[in-house]
């Protein structure tokens, strides 16, 4: 069980805060793999952009009755005017809210699920420009997340192509380990998958998932025909212990193949698949691939991984005192969660000094504890990782910063 808390504060007012406080309310909701402001018509978010643009998302309401629904709407409204972003969507999350990320211009970033039966959610990106339009919408990611990933100035948006892979050899995308990571960044523009950059943490599952695999359950494996349909015979255990096999098999395949290492990728496949079934898998998985989010971009990295060292301006606001003048306007929340608590003892008066360092797409970098208080627990600090915001802004540009920030736990 988790509990959410969205902050509501104008974004005019966030230079007069010398440092940000607020309460983390602990109550039951329904279980997620990632947070969003609005499921299924609970959680809203305000905010106004130094535009004068200004960002709802919230309960729908229902036709004639005024009432919320058990669904949630986005709009964006200027000068008597609005926009509707989405209505009438299970899922509704404001990914990032101002900062460019490499289309020229001021955006916020919608994550939109219509329904709970859907796999996916559609990541639409829209200007904060009067008039504000709808820039690029990019579809079949079942999450998607922007952030300066090495915190050299360009931001990243995260995702997994998990419409591509949804239903693949049979296989649902709730048995997959995961769906397989793309990396995208625009570059003048254009939207460029990147994915090749982060060869390291493609290494990363991939490792994982070979150490998990049985050597023996791998030997019967591939003595199968592959399509595991010749399995009638078969104890139900068997094929149980044959399709994880597959699966993760499948899942180190893909990991070469989107950080565009095909010979890897076919070496993988003839290691550890069966031998008369790789030509028509390997066919099979690239053609997946070549439909789902590759399919909706403008070009491909072909640079050197790791070749880029510049590192981003970091901005402190931490040091401020109230009614001092800064240059630089503070990060304000958009979405923060913490773990209920596992005892109420001390919590009616306890407070929490965390340092945040949040990069320009409001995404946190890194969490410490400040000052002499009480130590915040290992399930806060990963939950802090989680926590979004509006960046931190100088002279009208997102900059990456370093905020403090009070957490009062209650019950």
């Amino acid at each position: 069980m988790s509990d959410r808390a969205s902050v509501r504060l104008p974004y005019r007012l966030l230079a007069l805060v010398p440092f940000l406080s607020f309460c983390v309310i602990a109550s039951p909701c329904h279980a997620q793999n990632r947070d969003v402001l609005c499921n299924n018509g609970s959680g809203k978010f305000e905010a106004e952009f130094h535009t004068g643009v200004k960002l709802r998302v919230g309960a729908a309401k229902n036709a004639g009755r005024g009432l919320a629904t058990r669904a949630c709407d986005a709009t964006l409204s200027w000068s008597q005017q609005e926009l509707v972003v989405a209505t009438n969507a299970a899922e509704l999350d404001v990914d990032v809210f101002g900062p460019d990320l490499g289309v020229g211009v001021p955006v916020v970033a919608f994550q939109v699920k219509k329904s709970d039966a859907e796999c996916c959610m559609a990541y639409e990106i829209y200007s904060l420009q009067k008039p504000p339009r709808l820039l690029r919408t990019i579809t079949g990611g079942n999450f998607f997340s922007a952030s300066d990933t090495d915190m050299d100035g360009r931001v990243e948006i995260w995702t997994a192509d998990a419409a591509a892979v949804d239903g693949f050899e049979n296989l649902a995308l709730g048995e997959l380990d995961f769906a397989p990571t793309v990396v995208l960044r625009f570059e003048r523009s254009r939207l460029v998958d990147v994915s090749s950059e982060f060869q390291s943490d493609f290494d990363q599952q991939i490792t994982k998932l070979r150490a998990e695999l049985n050597s023996q359950d791998l030997r019967d494996f591939k003595n199968s025909d592959g399509k595991l349909t010749s399995t009638a015979s078969l104890p139900v255990q068997e094929l149980h212990r044959w399709r994880v096999v597959k699966i993760k098999v499948l899942e180190i395949v893909r990991a070469y193949l989107y950080s565009d290492r095909e010979p890897e990728a076919r070496r993988s496949l003839a290691e550890m698949w069966p031998a008369s079934d790789v030509e028509r898998i390997r066919a099979s998985i690239i053609n997946a691939r070549a439909r789902g989010i590759r399919a909706q971009v403008d070009g491909v990295w072909t640079g050197t991984p790791g070749g880029r060292q510049k590192r981003a301006a970091v901005f402190d606001t931490i040091g401020r005192s109230e009614g001092s003048r800064s240059e630089v306007i503070p990060a304000q929340a958009i979405l923060l969660r913490r773990p209920a608590p596992l005892s109420s003892e001390g919590l009616l008066d306890s407070e929490l000094l965390l340092d945040l360092l949040i990069d320009s797409a409001g995404k946190v970098r890194s969490v410490e504890p400040a000052g002499s208080g009480k130590s915040p627990d290992a399930d806060l600090i990963t939950a802090a990782m989680e926590w979004t915001f509006i960046p931190a802004f100088k002279d009208g540009r997102a900059v990456a910063s370093r905020l403090r920030l009070a957490v009062s736990t209650k019950r």
